[in-house]
């Protein structure tokens, strides 16, 4: 399947929850996209603060194991019958990529330049959604779906554990990707009006 080009797979890539597992590119391949998007992506100071884990497999089934069993008690009795059926949606995708940021790295920078040591957390979080955008573009350019989750942080201490994860790391969203089984509805966009300021034209 040939690539797609950059704005074809910015403007398709969607919220597809209609996952399944029959994936046509290789799991070198999905690698090879999370590590063109971390050597990519750019980042503040160029720190480079973002982690990424990939979950193939019984990996990508046994987190969202981890997170229904960390609902369970959290979740209502007569509402759990929604939640684990949203769940059992993600754990039919493909595979599952768990986005960190490192905050000994973000503390390291905030104390090598005080002066801007109160935006360093707020530039973090700018860098793992550009990684979340790039990545999830990506897939999309390949012909795959993706959903973007946040079980975080309910989730966090028996994924640290579990996959020996450093303390260090922040969760911050899991990227749910398989092949696309149904796809979305039209997308309403507002209008331009307001929401982009040209001068000097």
């Amino acid at each position: 399947m040939a690539s797609k080009t950059y704005w074809e797979a910015v403007k398709g890539r969607r919220s597809i929850y209609g996952l399944g597992k029959d994936v046509e590119i290789s799991d070198d391949k999905i690698v090879e996209l999370v590590n063109e998007t971390v050597l990519n992506t750019p980042s503040a100071f160029n720190s480079q603060t973002a982690r990424l884990v990939v979950l193939f497999k019984d990996d990508h089934d046994q987190f969202w194991d981890f997170v229904l069993d960390t609902l369970r008690p959290l979740v209502p009795a007569d509402a759990f019958a929604q939640t684990e059926g949203r769940i059992a949606g993600f754990k039919g995708a493909y595979v599952t990529v768990l986005f960190f940021e490192d905050t000994a790295m973000v503390k390291s920078l905030q104390e090598q330049f005080a002066v801007f040591a109160d935006k360093f957390p707020s530039w973090s979080r700018d860098t793992t959604a550009m990684h979340q955008h790039v990545l999830w573009t990506a897939v999309e350019a390949e012909g795959l779906g993706a959903n973007l989750q946040h079980y975080n942080p309910v989730v966090d201490d028996k994924v640290k554990q579990h996959w020996k994860i450093p303390a260090e790391w922040e969760l911050t969203a899991q990227l749910v990707i398989g092949s696309r089984v149904s796809e979305p509805g039209p997308k309403e966009s507002k209008p331009l009006e307001g929401r982009v300021i040209v001068h000097g034209k």
